[in-house]
């Protein structure tokens, strides 16, 4: 379906031989008719578009027969098409350009009534594609990136106001959130790349602009606006969603369902805010346990690379200096009588004013033997005692002790529930033993955990109070 009508050689002008002239030309325009500084109160006629391409030409022009100057091609493109004859100037190819963006679909005219002339604009599809050539050849404009508190804000608006507004901005914020980390991976791979590239080069420019725009940028994500400390409250607020009476769930529900339609094509179950929270937790722990440590890692990485590309240069420049003094002392072997004398007069007085200090032999002193077996004793390897494995045991005996399955618990309150053939408050349950404590304290995570339909759990008002803990009082029952 992409490929009909006037969209047909829709990626011919990108695939020819002047391929670099033309994504120079629709950067150009994109930034004309769509950039922070676009002047949207006069349309783009003819003769304007013209003038806007023509430097635009002359320079991808010069720099392309500059580079093939410089360097032969890899590429045979004695095959590719050519949308600019040979032997044309720089006013037809500009036109070459513009018919050859016209007739394969990446600009359309339109009639101009203030002026009663035709302009031009980008076609959707042109617009989409101008957009990533113009978004990769341009800074990102941001100074630190905050879509985790965005996030958070924006669920706990959605749980004060009960607006489904505030939800689905929730769920793009939390989808930003991935793209914004990814952003800074592939920001330090690349550095990584140019630094295997220009090896030979100490890249102190690199690394300026890195420590400039952590200051600006990767300080803030790695502080204030880390995922780590803001991913607990998300959870808090996901459960108090999850935990909404049901007049306001099914107010959140409707409402959701009448602006989000794509999410009920989406979902996975019957409810589009329980989906929508579920993919929110799962986006923030992606982002938490996958992303986050990535861009840790390719930071250090580049750290690693640029310290040790820094410390040869130094020891080379270290080098550089000592092959001077071998060269001034070989060049003073070559000499004799006053040209000797005269050589060593300079090299005197260059180096008159430099100091040199020697450390006090009295400063060295032996370590005694018993200082020499107390430093053998300390890295000796320490042998593991019948008590300290006994005690290792005992401890993995405690936790596995307290550690229960959600299902064993799932299972357990389905079957309190036949039995009994009515809803449960958590606070009925009995807590006669550790097993029933522990059970009702895991409870309401285990039945979210499960995700079973035919299970529900509802948040009360009151609180609950025992001899072992006390907390939120739940209403548990099985659907029929």
């Amino acid at each position: 379906m992409f490929f009909e009508s006037d969209r047909l050689n829709f990626f011919r002008p990108i695939a020819g031989k002047h391929r670099t002239v033309v994504v120079a030309c629709l950067r150009t325009l994109y930034e004309r008719l769509h950039g922070p500084s676009a002047d949207y109160g006069q349309n783009l006629t003819r003769d304007s578009l013209r003038d806007l391409l023509l430097p635009v030409v002359q320079d991808a022009r010069h720099l392309l027969a500059q580079a093939r100057q410089d360097e032969a091609d890899s590429e045979d493109e004695s095959t590719l098409p050519s949308l600019i004859p040979d032997n044309a100037d720089d006013q037809q190819s500009t036109s070459a350009v513009v018919r050859a963006l016209h007739s394969d679909g990446w600009l359309e005219t339109f009639g101009d009534r203030a002026g009663l002339v035709t302009a031009y604009r980008f076609s959707r599809a042109g617009k989409l594609f101008a957009e990533a050539f113009w978004a990769l050849d341009r800074r990102s404009a941001r100074t630190r990136q905050r879509n985790v508190r965005s996030c958070r804000n924006a669920l706990n608006a959605a749980l004060r106001n009960i607006d489904a507004y505030d939800l689905v901005d929730a769920y793009e914020y939390a989808e930003k959130i991935i793209s914004d980390i990814s952003e800074g991976v592939d920001y330090f791979q690349e550095l990584v790349r140019r630094l295997m590239l220009e090896a030979s080069q100490t890249p102190w420019d690199n690394f300026m602009e890195f420590l400039d725009r952590f200051e600006k940028e990767f300080k803030k994500q790695l502080t204030a606006d880390s995922i780590e400390r803001h991913r607990q409250a998300i959870r808090d607020v996901i459960a108090q969603l999850h935990s909404l009476d049901d007049a306001k769930s099914r107010a959140l529900e409707a409402q959701l369902n009448d602006i989000a339609r794509w999410a009920m094509q989406e979902r996975v179950g019957a409810s589009t805010v329980d989906w929508m929270l579920e993919r929110i937790e799962e986006m923030v722990e992606a982002a938490c346990t996958t992303k986050h440590p990535e861009l840790i890692k390719a930071m250090s990485v580049y750290m690693q690379r640029a310290a040790s590309i820094v410390q040869q240069a130094l020891m080379l420049r270290g080098g550089q200096t000592r092959q001077a003094y071998t060269a001034a002392i070989a060049k003073t072997a070559s000499l004799s009588g006053d040209a000797q004398n005269a050589l060593l007069a300079r090299i005197g007085q260059t180096l008159a004013p430099a100091e040199i200090r020697l450390l006090d032999p009295a400063t060295f002193k032996l370590r005694t033997i018993s200082q020499r077996r107390k430093a053998l004793t300390v890295t000796a390897q320490p042998k593991v005692s019948r008590d300290a494995r006994l005690a290792a045991a005992l401890y993995r005996a405690e936790a596995d002790a307290f550690a229960l399955s959600n299902d064993d618990v799932v299972q357990r309150i389905r079957a309190e529930l036949r039995l009994r053939d009515r809803p449960i408050r958590l606070s009925s349950l009995p807590t006669a033993t550790t097993t029933d404590v522990l059970n009702n304290m895991q409870m309401v995570e285990a039945i979210r955990g499960a995700r079973d339909p035919s299970l529900k759990i509802t948040k009360l008002p009151n609180k609950l109070w025992n001899d072992f803990y006390a907390g939120d009082d739940y209403q548990i029952e099985m659907k029929k």
